[in-house]
């Protein structure tokens, strides 16, 4: 390890030196599952290593896992709607770094080199996490300037106005920040929120950090779309700055800790200039997903193009059609000729729709996509409704005898304790 930071100076301090306390014997097996792999092995085979690793320990970690670990398809969709092609990314609250890598992967799909396209910024609250941000950047051949720092009240970047793209996933309604202590700060240029909740100090952040023409894609809790007062007030004036551009609602069970919903939002400071000014596009895309298990859900590689090509749609961009297959787990892909034929935008119910200025002043400033999309046409019912019944009764049996045998487990667990503690 040692060895490693005197040959890349970015990681001098990073890297971990507690190998001592791992058995010897699972240290011999790790390197014998390492050394299987070819000696001039590309750089993207330990980043997906590192990846796999990230992503396995955030869902083991649970509530804690959060924190540093964003699910790879949502960021994913995030960066194909932003479109990071060149320029300066921000995330204020990085965490291990999923957006840069992605971003970065994103630019070696479409045949140029990250290290030369893109330069990355990072603010992180918790020294850990920071390094194991530094280590992603590392393994996948990326170098970037990440500070530790409490973003609410630190802007160790000077952000204001100097960002082309900013990404991230922020702590859902955090509570008791010192607003005093920020009342002045220029990253807050819309105004204060009254409210105890710091949603729309992130949402604001995310604004104010972008320059002219700079686009930010970032997760939020759904609460936000919606919220009253002060923050519908702060919601105005980013539509009324013609800042707004995309709206996705997402489904439950996405991420490791929570099985809420959330939305994604996306700002275009540049749209001003163009046809969409007056413009919101909004997608309903909680019926989209790829079921992992019982309780995780993901995007597939083709779902995210697919929803990514309908933004571009919007923007009159060309549509891609380069995702591969979802190997881990295959299921029915959705057809973007299907939906628009004539690969032009047209509003789908239940999936998309562009809603005016005027319409979203209707709507009292409301974001939430599901109040502008409505629902599908349903479509005739092509199953015998006694065989469907059969199944779901076979399910809930299923479903009981697992419960049963849980709390077999529960009352056994819970009699062991009573017995010690006596």
């Amino acid at each position: 390890m040692k060895a490693v930071e005197a040959e890349n100076e970015e990681l001098k301090g990073v890297l971990p030196k507690s190998y001592t306390k791992i058995e010897n014997s699972t240290l011999v097996a790790l390197l014998k599952t390492f050394s299987q792999l070819a000696v001039d092995a590309e750089g993207d085979t330990f980043g997906k290593i590192y990846e796999y690793f990230l992503g396995n320990f955030a869902r083991a970690e649970g509530q804690k896992g959060g924190e540093f670990f964003t699910p790879t398809s949502l960021v994913k969709l995030i960066v194909q709607i932003i479109e990071p092609y060149h320029g300066r990314i921000f995330d204020p609250a990085c965490g291990s770094g999923g957006m840069f890598v992605q971003s970065a992967d994103f630019i070696k799909a479409h045949k140029h080199n990250p290290s030369v396209e893109i330069s990355v910024y990072g603010q992180e609250r918790v020294d850990e996490t920071r390094q194991l941000c530094l280590m992603n950047l590392a393994v996948h051949a990326l170098s970037g300037d990440i500070r530790q720092g409490n973003t609410y009240y630190e802007d160790l970047h000077e952000s204001v106005g100097k960002f082309d793209f900013v990404m991230a996933n922020p702590p859902f309604n955090v509570d008791k920040v010192d607003k005093e202590k920020i009342k002045d700060d220029p990253r807050f240029p819309l105004g204060m929120p009254k409210a105890d909740n710091a949603n729309y100090l992130w949402i604001s952040l995310f604004y104010s950090a972008l320059n002219a023409k700079g686009r930010a894609g970032f997760v939020m809790a759904n609460s936000a779309a919606d919220a009253r007062q002060s923050e519908m007030e702060i919601r105005k004036k980013l539509l009324l700055a013609h800042a707004v551009d995309v709206m996705i609602a997402i489904g439950p069970n996405f991420f490791y800790t929570v099985t809420l919903p959330c939305t994604l939002w996306f700002f275009d400071r540049g749209k001003a200039k163009t046809d969409r000014k007056e413009k919101v596009l909004f997608i309903d895309a909680r019926h989209i997903f790829r079921q992992i298990d019982r309780a995780h859900r993901k995007f597939s590689p083709k779902q995210i193009e697919y929803i990514a090509n309908i933004v571009r749609l919007y923007r009159g961009e060309t549509p891609e059609f380069i995702a591969g297959n979802d190997e881990d787990f295959p299921g029915e892909e959705p057809n973007l000729k299907a939906t628009f034929p004539k690969l032009k935008y047209v509003d789908v119910a239940g999936l998309c729709k562009v809603a005016t200025l005027k319409e979203i002043e209707a709507h009292g400033w409301s974001l939430n996509p599901g109040r502008y999309v409505g629902l599908a046409e349903k479509e005739e019912d092509d199953f015998v409704f006694a065989e469907r019944l059969e199944e779901l009764h076979e399910e809930l049996e299923v479903l009981n005898s697992e419960a049963r045998e849980l709390e077999e487990r529960i009352a056994g667990n819970v009699a062991k304790l009573l017995e010690a503690a006596t």
